[in-house]
């Protein structure tokens, strides 16, 4: 095995910071260490450290951003490690706009979540458990993003995902919560499929797991790559599908809810859910020159899952179920962006739902926190127990609404103006809508949780500080992580991300889209006020729903499509009535019985064995060794008589028999 330290300089090195940036990488995987051997014993169980951690990656993510908006970044650090063949098995870390952006981002809103957990998770079990499992779950999603290859893309696919099982079934003795956890494990292995063998099939035909280098074959027209683009850029993107939860692979991430709220708030904002998208973004350039075709399914994907995931959210009474209907839904935008070829679009709005996404599901804690319950039909009248919470919750609902000033405006603005300028018109139209439906569900889970009287029981209470302040910072983004993207004002954040050794020709609108702008915007607001005219001002908030009920359509959406149904009666039930059975009769009566078969035949032979060689043979030995060794023992022992006369005539008698034999050789 050879190690060798290589650095590949491309547009600015960012000297120390980009050098020693796998810091970020390797800190959480050290810390979860100390926190699980030693966190029980230290005051604050762990946290501390996993505090500390966390903190150090956001300043040093926010040093980097800064030393790449003010000289740009692009540098690769690669460690060969060993090889496979003719391949080289090498880690090392990306220091570009995009995995800049990653770090900040990761760095930032892990940060108010960790800060958030250490008062919601108080007197919870395994305390110190989460908070080991937490930051392993930050620092997996950083290897994902540092990857300079794609088998490290997948090393840190595979750890973000087993975090998340974790995370997901923290409280494992509810079986919900268990079932919740594997359906997400399984619904991701099948998609993790589709991206191995994607990987497979780009080494073999670029001789190289480097992506830089796939990327320059990409670019460059090289026909190995070529003849295989459109099947592994589609391979790829199942693999995409189950992360970042497009239809139909999204049914694991709503029931994701059964884990703690940090956690929730941390994968829909920051991690998991934003790797299928990281990828796509990541390998842009390969589906923009070789893979084209590849991005009509991703953007058909991404159309169908805004829409489709945006009315399933209309009719959850689960405030952190609605909003994780919502996430499927705005991932489904970004996927759409990805695929229409607006690269900047969908980073940006990747960089904006994060922080508006975060402060919504913390917020949704704090209020789950007070009220111990996560139904909205038993909240109500929230805003005169939960000020800071109601008014956060408010910035955060209209920043996804996509309203101005607020960062969701800028952000989606963009990818409908790129759908326009495509020619997409049916996708944008369906975009439209989707926006104005998630208006709609957002107001109407405002109205059900704040508005009007309380409907539960016991006192509701603001949450404390160490819940509250984090929701104010999130809020600051809220409203301003947009303005650093605005066309024909300043657009900053395009120039970050487009900044690499393999220049992206995509489109980013130089200035407003009026049409994309207004439609957007009109949507937005008819969704507000129709939520608003249907839960407050014709009929009380736990009635309204009544109102805009059409059967069949909304037991359709209570169902959320049959998907679940259908793949337990025609996936899942079969597989284990057919092949789980079949696998069991062949393990039963073929496989145990060849190894009980060795097995007994191993005890057979170990009985000839202890018969004939150990007992007749080396115990026989050793036991007749010892008799004569006994036996010869305790002649000599005759000679020790303890009387002092014998021993000094003996003596004597030696030293004349010795004395004798000198002089007879002499």
């Amino acid at each position: 095995m050879n190690l060798l330290a290589e650095s590949k300089l491309s547009y600015g090195d960012g000297g120390v910071f980009a050098e020693y940036a796998w810091i970020l990488v390797v800190l959480p995987f050290i810390s979860a260490l100390i926190i699980t051997f030693f966190g029980k014993k230290l005051p604050y169980k762990g946290a501390e450290i996993a505090l500390a951690t966390i903190g150090s990656i956001f300043f040093y993510s926010s040093a980097l951003l800064y030393k790449h908006i003010t000289e740009g970044i692009v540098n690769e650090f690669f460690i060969v490690v060993g090889n496979i063949g003719t391949f080289d098995i090498e880690f090392g870390w990306v220091v570009d706009g995009l995995s800049i952006m990653m770090y900040f981002v990761v760095g930032t809103v892990a940060l108010l979540v960790f800060i958030y957990a250490t008062n919601y998770m108080k007197g919870e079990v395994r305390y110190t458990f989460f908070f080991t499992s937490l930051t392993l779950f930050a620092g997996s999603m950083l290897v994902l993003v540092s990857s300079p290859t794609l088998i490290q893309i997948l090393i840190g696919w595979e750890l973000v995902g087993v975090c998340s099982y974790l995370l997901i079934g923290h409280y494992w003795e509810t079986k919900d919560n268990s079932s919740a956890a594997m359906k997400a494990f399984i619904t991701n292995k099948i998609a993790d499929i589709g991206l191995m063998i994607g990987i497979i099939i780009l080494a073999l035909n670029t001789g190289t797991l480097r992506i830089s280098e796939i990327l320059y074959q990409s670019t460059h027209d090289y026909e190995d790559i070529k003849n295989v683009a459109f099947v592994a850029g589609v391979l790829l993107f199942i693999g995409a599908m189950g992360k970042s939860a497009q239809f139909p692979l999204h049914v694991w991430l709503p029931d994701a809810m059964a884990g703690p709220t940090p956690v929730s708030a941390l994968m829909h904002a920051a991690t998991m859910v934003t790797a299928g998208v990281y990828l796509l973004a990541r390998m842009f350039p390969f589906y923009e020159a070789m893979a084209h075709e590849a991005l009509d399914i991703v953007m058909l994907f991404g159309v169908i899952t805004l829409i489709t995931a945006g009315l399933i959210a209309v009719v959850q009474d689960d405030l952190k179920k609605v909003l994780a209907y919502s996430t499927v839904s705005q991932l489904g935008y970004m996927v759409a962006a990805i695929g229409s070829g607006a690269y900047t679009a969908s980073l940006f709005h990747l960089w904006t739902h994060a922080f508006f996404k975060a402060l919504l599901f913390l917020g949704a804690g704090s209020v789950i926190h007070a009220v111990h319950t996560n139904s909205m039909l038993e909240m109500g009248g929230l805003r005169k127990y939960m000020p800071r919470t109601f008014i956060t919750f408010i910035i955060g609902t209209v920043a996804l609404a996509g309203l101005p000033p607020f960062a969701g405006f800028f952000s989606k603005d963009e990818i409908l103006a790129s759908l326009n300028h495509e020619g997409e018109t049916t996708f944008l139209v369906i975009s439209i809508i989707g926006a104005f439906v998630t208006a709609f569900y957002m107001t109407r889970a405002v109205a059900l949780t704040f508005l009007g009287e309380y409907r539960g029981h016991g006192h509701p209470h603001e949450s404390d500080k160490m819940m509250t302040v984090p929701l104010m910072f999130l809020a600051v983004f809220a409203i301003g992580a947009g303005w650093v993207n605005i066309p024909g004002v300043y657009t900053g954040f395009t120039t970050w991300v487009t900044t690499r050794a393999n220049k992206i020709n995509e489109y980013h609108p130089e200035s407003f889209d009026y049409t994309a702008l207004f439609s957007g915007l009109i949507a937005g607001l008819l969704g507000i006020g129709l939520g608003y005219f249907v839960y407050q001002l014709q009929g009380s908030a736990d009635k309204g729903d009544k109102l805009i009920k059409v059967e069949p359509i909304w037991t359709v959406l209570e169902n959320k499509y049959y998907l679940d149904h259908f793949y337990f009666k025609y996936l899942i039930n079969p597989t284990k009535l057919t092949i789980a059975n079949a696998v069991d009769r062949i393990n039963t009566n073929f496989l145990d019985r060849i190894i009980n078969s060795f097995g007994l035949a191993a005890s057979f032979l170990g009985q000839i064995v202890y018969n004939n060689f150990d007992q007749k043979g080396i115990d026989k030995f050793l036991n007749a060794s010892s008799t004569s060794t006994d036996s010869f023992g305790g002649k000599v022992k005759l000679l020790q008589t303890g009387k002092t006369q014998q021993y000094l005539m003996l003596f004597l008698a030696g030293v004349v028999t010795i004395s004798l034999l000198i002089l007879f050789i002499i």
